[in-house]
């Protein structure tokens, strides 16, 4: 069974170059391509598709508000496709629903592993993108706490909070003054309690409060 798709972005160009480069696959279909994000709602409601690429800039509706549709009211899963001007964005569009961002100039391999992967029910966040939002965390005022505080430790909390910013395991010991082994010993706690499978997921809960990767 083939993975249905759809593209939506407001250049033709990208637009086309990435129906050629998905089509070259077998395992996907392109259903269609659009150029907003209100075509690729309505689309996704009366089509049965699988994965919706979306543009973050588009006319009439951008691709944050058309997650945010696409996964409340379809059986669609949104997956953005970004430039790193755009990375304001990428917290407002995993809250609301997308299952993930990808940068426009990635290799074709990985854009097929990512729109696999998120057809199976992960979230994909590139590293690349991760790294930005720990980026603007450390130049900008601390996140709102997304994560319910009762399941954790005031000690748990803090080291999740530096993990969003990007800090080693020996950077955070040296910020909380405790060891590197403890800290190692906090994570595996925090790990447990979420289900979680490493420290990348810790930032990204953090950071949106969703486990379901």
């Amino acid at each position: 069974m083939k993975i249905n798709v759809i593209i939506a972005d407001d250049n033709s160009f990208i637009r086309e170059g990435m129906k050629i480069i998905l089509s070259t696959y077998d395992e996907f279909e392109v259903l269609a391509t659009v150029e907003d994000g209100r075509q690729a709602v309505d689309y996704c409601s009366a089509h049965h598709v699988d994965i919706a690429l979306l543009d973050v800039r588009m006319p009439n509706m951008n691709g944050v508000e058309a997650a945010k549709l696409i996964s409340g009211q379809t059986g669609a899963a949104p997956l953005i496709l970004t430039t790193f001007d755009d990375d304001e964005y990428i917290l407002a569009a995993i809250q609301n629903g997308a299952k993930g961002y990808l940068l426009k100039n990635t290799e074709p391999e990985r854009i097929r592993d990512a729109i696999k992967s998120v057809y199976h029910g992960h979230i994909v966040m590139q590293d690349a993108v991760l790294d930005k939002i720990k980026s603007n965390l450390k130049e900008n005022k601390e996140p709102e706490l997304k994560v319910d505080r009762s399941l954790f430790t005031e000690r748990e909390l803090d080291i999740m909070g530096f993990i969003a910013k990007g800090l080693s395991n020996k950077e955070i010991s040296k910020e909380l003054f405790i060891s590197e082994g403890t800290i190692a010993n906090y994570i595996s706690s925090i790990l447990g309690k979420t289900g979680l499978d490493h420290r990348t997921q810790i930032a990204i809960y953090y950071l949106t409060g969703k486990t379901n990767f």
